[in-house]
């Protein structure tokens, strides 16, 4: 739809035709119409105004819009009213977008001033409230009229849109509406205009008859109607930080112990018998399965949904001209002097199952990350989503390179192409699929000609999860990511599907896979050498880097290899420094590492990576250690966490977790306590973090999945993790490995107000 800021005209003018409109709507209600005199007033106005005898049209059209009226003449009046807004809500979805000065809109202004909005709805619905079973049926066409006209004046004047969105009666009645596919297209574009600016989101269950509506749809409305489901299943983003915070998240969890609307709406969706089996073949469909060319351009003439995006039209052209560049055989000379148009046709068909795609794919993937997750998951596997989506990857997902563009957050509304969209919510769709499936996660990346013999057991429980081909999609993924411009932020959605392929329990035959393909000194090229600046595109690429590393000493003998100058090694320590919150996934990985080969020391290989790796060599001063846990504590606090940031709370625990086991937690303690004194603010720090870890322990003791992954992560027990905070947190002064104990009695209960929120 069109995302253009839309205005309407000044207070003044409205106030200055608000007699007549009272007057005008007066007579409607009384049933006296317009007298002669008003008839009279408003075309001696109407040359004045320029209102090109609107009002009288409309009066025209409400004396012939009685339930018996002859529907000819009413279908008649509509397109010649429709004929005045239609070139205005164009102005709104076209490439050449007016000034503000001359964006607004007089006749659609015009025509909800003086009701014609209002009489639209009126006619549409009438059949809907009466008991009348004899009346003339309103056509196809004219009810399709009827809806253009009000998606017009929803493009032009926002005002509309809402007014719209408030009557529940008339949304409901929309949906009754979709059941006729010679109607579908232009309800479905007006109802996903109506609930994109809804205050409350619509529950999907007050639908009447939902489930046999969705099964009567063909696939192409299927995919439509992701469209419109995006709005209903997804949190509405509320653009504030603040409610963001874990802190705020907590709260809003204790006071809303029902499930949100949205969380209803993806239940009953599950609901519908072969829903999420059709979205797995409508994703998975190759373009020569979906419908001819010549439909697409049917509907292209009888709706202009195509062009609420001018990047669409820039999209078909490029690609067009790829495909009369790139695509001609030998025998295909004649291509080259052919007619652009005459390979347009294919690529709009292209463009338009890519569309399609991207909706489903988005649908998918809040569905995969919702409460029901599990119950997804399984039927996606059982219907071979990822199996099918390898089989599209060069033909369709990754056709070609796609220039650099900006990086938009999960929730974000863009503007980006369907192309684009298209492979981050592939990326996406991947990322959430391995986070949810431990154990079968190989499958959805691999193809398995020679499989692992670890994985040989599981091949009969997982079949269905197996890439068909000579590459799995790993290894494609792999292949394209190297191609990535360095600025790219594809670089940010491949790094995070890939690492989703190694998260979780550490697999070191998941880690040589990908270390024989070249993959560490990718990274290291990217983060050292490339001059990627990205802070996003970095932190994906030292959270792959740590997971690839992790108690794998061959990736350390790696990285020393390619890190074998002194310059290089600063340029990726000033890279880690320089954020924190982006790069300690990696350090704890190091440091987890560390630790477990300082108790390998009888291993040769071992003993010689400790003492050549210059990575190891930092970490293991405790200088260094303690200089990186004064951070972590540092740039943090209870009003500040957030799903992003909480990471560098868990990485400082797991410093003194391991302190712990060495017998060395008080020497960490009082390090802190005396870089609080020569930073001169005693108290601060240790107070801070003591607050932290009890924010830890209300958000983590009831958090299943949170715990799992801490402990699946750092090969640590999660009963070791409770354990180590309630001894920090022991309010004994005299224990030498309580936090307590190192805070002067004046500075204690520093900050602490702010907890008890």
């Amino acid at each position: 739809m069109a995302t253009t800021e839309r205005l309407g005209p000044s207070r003044t003018r409205r106030n200055s035709n608000k007699n007549i409109l009272t007057r005008i709507r007066h007579g409607q209600i009384s049933g006296g119409g317009l007298s002669r005199g008003t008839e009279a007033l408003l075309q001696e106005r109407d040359h004045q105004a320029k209102w090109h005898g609107i009002p009288v049209m409309l009066q025209r059209l409400y004396d012939s819009s009685h339930l018996n009226s002859d529907l000819s003449q009413i279908h008649s009046i509509i397109k010649e009213v429709a004929s005045f807004l239609s070139m205005e809500a164009m102005s709104f979805v076209t490439e050449e977008r007016r000034t503000a000065q001359e964006s607004t809109s007089p006749n659609t202004y015009t025509f909800d001033l003086f009701g014609g909005v209002d009489l639209l709805v009126e006619i549409l619905m009438r059949p809907t409230l009466t008991t009348q079973t004899n009346f003339p049926k309103m056509s196809d066409d004219l009810v399709k009229d009827c809806l253009s006209v009000l998606y017009n004046c929803c493009i032009c004047m926002e005002g509309v849109t809402k007014s719209l969105a408030s009557r529940d009666d008339f949304v409901m009645f929309l949906f009754t509406l979709m059941s006729n596919k010679k109607t579908f297209l232009q309800t479905a574009t007006l109802i996903e205009d109506i609930l994109g600016v809804r205050k409350e989101m619509i529950q999907l269950e007050g639908i009447p008859n939902l489930p046999s509506l969705v099964q009567s749809f063909n696939q192409q409305q299927l995919a439509n109607f992701c469209r419109i489901l995006s709005v209903t299943i997804t949190e509405p983003d509320l653009g504030n930080d603040d409610k963001h915070t874990l802190l705020a998240k907590n709260a809003q969890q204790k006071t809303n112990l029902c499930p949100s609307h949205s969380e209803v709406n993806q239940v009953a969706l599950l609901n519908i018998p072969g829903f999420i089996e059709r979205l797995c073949k409508l994703a998975t469909r190759k373009v020569s399965e979906a419908s001819g060319a010549s439909s697409l351009l049917l509907e292209l003439q009888d709706w202009y949904t195509l062009l609420d995006n001018a990047l669409v039209l820039d999209t078909l052209m490029q690609m067009a001209t790829e495909d009369a560049d790139h695509s001609r055989s030998p025998d295909e000379s004649s291509l080259v002097t052919s007619p652009l148009r005459h390979s347009l046709p294919q690529s709009m068909k292209i463009v338009h199952e890519i569309m399609y795609k991207v909706e489903v794919l988005y649908v998918l993937c809040v569905l995969l990350i919702g409460r029901q997750r599990n119950q997804v998951h399984r039927m996606l596997a059982e219907f071979k989503l990822i199996p099918g989506l390898n089989n599209l990857f060069d033909k369709l997902i990754w056709r070609k390179q796609t220039s650099t563009h900006v990086l938009h957050g999960q929730n974000q509304n863009c503007d980006c192409s369907p192309e684009i969209s298209f492979k981050i919510h592939f990326l996406r769709l991947l990322q959430s699929f391995s986070d949810h499936h431990e154990d079968g996660r190989h499958f959805v990346f691999l193809n398995l000609t020679n499989p692992p013999l670890r994985w040989i057991f599981s091949l009969s429980i997982y079949r269905n999860l197996i890439c068909d081909g000579k590459k799995g999609l790993l290894t494609r993924l792999l292949s394209v990511m190297k191609k990535e411009p360095a600025e790219s932020s594809f670089r940010f959605w491949q790094a995070r599907a890939v690492e989703s392929f190694l998260r979780g329990s550490t697999s070191y035959a998941d880690q040589v896979f990908l270390l024989k393909r070249g993959l560490l000194e990718h990274i290291l090229f990217c983060i050292i050498d490339s001059g990627c600046k990205s802070r996003d595109v970095l932190q994906s690429y030292f959270d792959l880097l740590g997971e690839l590393m992790k108690f794998n000493i061959d990736s350390f003998k790696r990285f020393n290899k390619y890190v074998n100058t002194e310059e290089k090694f600063q340029t990726f320590m000033t890279q880690i420094n320089s954020s924190l919150v982006d790069s300690n996934m990696l350090v704890r990985c190091i440091i987890l590492s560390l630790d477990r080969f300082e108790s390998q020391t009888d291993d040769v290989r071992v003993v010689e990576v400790l003492s050549e790796c210059s990575l190891l060599s930092y970490m293991v001063r405790v200088e260094n250690r303690l200089t990186i846990l004064f951070r972590l504590v540092n740039i943090i606090n209870v009003q500040t966490l957030t799903q992003e940031n909480v990471s560098c709370l868990n990485t400082s625990l797991v410093v003194l977790m391991l302190a712990r086991r060495r017998g060395k937690l008080s020497f960490y303690l009082n390090a802190l306590r005396e870089k609080e004194y020569t930073e001169k603010y005693p108290g601060c720090l240790l107070n801070n973090f003591h607050n932290l870890l009890c924010f830890w322990q209300r958000h983590y003791l009831n958090k299943d999945k949170d715990s799992t992954c801490l402990e699946n992560s750092s090969c640590i027990l999660f009963t070791y993790w409770k354990e180590t905070v309630s001894v920090l947190l022991d309010s004994d002064r005299t224990s030498l490995c309580a936090i307590a104990s190192y805070i002067d009695e004046a500075y204690m209960d520093l900050g602490r107000d702010f907890l008890e929120v």
